[in-house]
Order: structure tokens, then sequence, then C-alpha cells
């Protein structure tokens, strides 16, 4: 049953001669205000609209009402916001914080449509299958593009090469209510749970300091490396390294 709500206001026992009332006349709310710094730092760094040019927009611009842009930062913002599932973004899409990081406090142009977009529009860009002639799959994304950008934007972050690089690795556990796609037990933490890997780049590591050759996989990241600092104008002598071998976590079924 919807609730009746009322308009008007509820009094209460005066507090020294001041009146003492309850009202509901505040307007739209938000507890997500902190993500108007996320949109500041987005601007100084131009990550959304650098992000969007890793992707290929098919759509027929005449009918589209959420630009890719709009897509991509609604989906960035979720995330950093603690948003990580798609069927939250049928209540963002009314938030007015999301909007003004969208640049949409406007009305939609269709009448049948909110200003940003919903669970089924993010859902077919993140995971409508790619099929040679699947009807709903219309943006693609280039991988390759998007590693690259990583690559630039930690290379921008510093002045100049850093000597080394260290990677902290640290491994966070999501507990688990339900029966979630992927979810498995982990002995460890004793749940299901999904398991999260996060990665900071505390100084910068390139050489192993054993001697032995690095793997295809490293050699090619030294060379993607190597390469923006090329195009970036600093190019200069190889960051030397003292690089110790890392253990890998170990795994429970």
């Amino acid at each position: 049953m919807q609730t009746d709500c009322s308009a008007k206001l509820f009094e209460f026992e005066a507090v020294e001669r001041r009146a003492v009332v309850a009202g509901f006349d505040g307007g739209d709310i938000t507890s997500n205000a902190g993500g108007l710094l996320l949109g500041e730092v987005d601007r100084g760094l131009g990550l959304i609209g650098r992000f969007a040019g890793c992707f290929r927009d098919r759509r027929d611009p005449r009918f589209v009402e959420h630009r890719l842009e709009t897509l991509l930062g609604q989906r960035i913002f979720g995330l950093a916001l603690g948003y990580e599932d798609l069927n939250d973004h049928d209540e963002l899409r009314k938030d007015k914080t999301f909007a003004v990081l969208a640049g949409k406090l406007n009305p939609a142009l269709r009448s049948d449509c909110e200003a940003l977009a919903g669970k089924s529009t993010l859902n077919r860009l993140e995971h409508t299958p790619k099929r040679h002639g699947a009807k709903y799959h219309k943006i693609d994304c280039d991988g390759t593009q998007v590693e690259a950008l990583l690559v630039d934007l930690f290379l921008e972050a510093h002045a100049r090469p850093p000597r080394k690089i260290v990677l902290d690795l640290d491994n966070t556990d999501i507990t688990l209510y339900g029966e979630q796609e992927g979810r498995f037990f982990h002995g460890y933490y004793d749940d299901y749970c999904y398991l999260r890997f996060t990665f900071s780049a505390v100084s910068t590591c390139c050489w192993p300091s054993s001697g032995a050759p690095m793997s295809r996989a490293a050699t090619a990241r030294w060379r993607t490396w190597r390469a923006s600092w090329d195009r970036s104008g600093k190019s200069g002598r190889a960051p030397a390294s003292s690089c110790a071998a890392t253990a890998a976590f170990p795994t429970t079924s």
C-alpha cells in the first residue's frame, strides 16, 4: 500500500517561545554529494573524455539520448561511490548529483526517458554479446587503447621517470548473501565472497634484480612504457631497479 504523505507542517511543543515544526518540503536530497569532488578531479584529468576515446560508438546519432561520455561517467562515478550493481542505476538516474556530474540537469529530450540511463542501457554497454550483426551491440571498446591510456595516465602523474616502481597488491573480500553469479567459497575467510585485488604504484620497478629475463608480458609492458615516454618527449636512460621477486597469493577452493 502506498504511503500517504502530507504536505502540512506538524507542530510540537514550543521550546523557549520558539515554534518547533516538522515539514516535508525540503526538496530533493542526496547522499552522494562527495561525487562532486570526483567530478572536479575528472575535469582536471579529462579522464572520462579520454576513456571515451577508446570506444567506437556505432549508434545512429539521430536517436541517441545518452551520449557515450554520459554512460561511461555514470558507470564510473557509480562504482567510485560504491554502487557496483547495474540495477542501482534505476534510482541513481534520478539523483541530482549524478545529473550534475553528467551535465544533464535539464529534462531528457524524449518524454519517455530520464536525463540519465537506466540499468538496461548500461547493461547493453557492458554485456551485450559482441557477435557479428548483434542487434543491440552498437558500442565497441578497444582494450589495447584502454591499456595504453592507463600507462599514459600513470606516466603523466610523474614529472620525470621514477627510479623504480613497486606495485602493492592487496586483496579485499566482499561477503555475499545471495546466489550471485561467480560466487565461490573461500577457505581463509570461511564464507562465500568475491575476492577483489587492488594495485597501487608506490614507486617504479622495471628490471628484475636477479638478472633473469623478463616474461613476454613484462617485456611488452616495458616497451609500452618506453614508447609512452618517447611520445611525451621524456625519453632517456632506462631507470635502474632492484626488484625482488614477489610470491603469488595462494588460491583456496
